[in-house]
């Protein structure tokens, strides 16, 4: 089991990280919440871990927090088909907080706005983890080291749009749904806003 990673940050991208540890470079799958708290490219960091290992692969997923982590493998162990993709798919749609007051308040509706998750699947998470959610920790409200400079206006699309077609969306669709997102949030909205917004089903 890898526990984290620490080292250089080589590349990061809203879905991705590349770390270089003493000469080897590890592939990270990364959610939104983590990739707004990662420190510039070239510089340390330190990401927790989940090693996923199938037939075909080894997969890496990396977290800046602990309570990022915890979710995370709460939910691929305990609420039922719901596998990685997916959980990385609600935690770049739900900050760990939001996702905690969901459950407890059974708030269904809340949980299924989130792009991937369905009615059916909401309700499950509820029933599943409604008694083991009160256990869980609040997520610290200042991050590790946050990203300390902000890219361009259109960097941050493009970034946003490469979230969204990782987490399932088509080239067009993304492109479309981040530029209607960002004109309502401003020019100065992050690459994790953008993409929660483009995450959040039409009421």
């Amino acid at each position: 089991m890898i526990h984290h990673l620490h080292g250089k940050l080589v590349d990061a991208l809203p879905s991705l990280a590349v770390i270089d540890v003493h000469g080897v470079g590890y592939e990270v799958l990364i959610p939104l919440s983590s990739f707004d708290r990662l420190p510039p490219v070239g510089q340390e960091v330190r990401l927790l871990t989940h090693l996923a290992v199938r037939e075909d692969a080894h997969i890496l997923y990396g977290f800046v927090t602990p309570s990022e982590r915890d979710l995370f493998r709460l939910l691929i162990h305990t609420v039922s088909g719901i596998g990685p993709k997916i959980a990385l798919g609600i935690l770049s749609g739900l900050s760990v907080n939001a996702f905690r007051s969901a459950v407890a308040a059974q708030d269904v509706k809340a949980l299924s706005a989130v792009s991937g998750v369905g009615r059916k699947t909401a309700e499950r998470i509820v029933v599943e983890l409604k008694d083991k959610i009160a256990a869980f920790g609040i997520d610290p409200s200042t991050p590790g080291s946050p990203r300390a400079v902000l890219p361009e206006p259109e960097a941050r699309l493009a970034d946003a749009a490469a979230a969204l077609v990782a987490l399932g969306f088509k080239p067009a669709e993304a492109q479309e749904s981040v530029r209607a997102a960002a004109a309502l949030l401003g020019s100065d909205a992050t690459v994790e806003k953008i993409v929660r917004a483009c995450l959040r089903k039409p009421a």
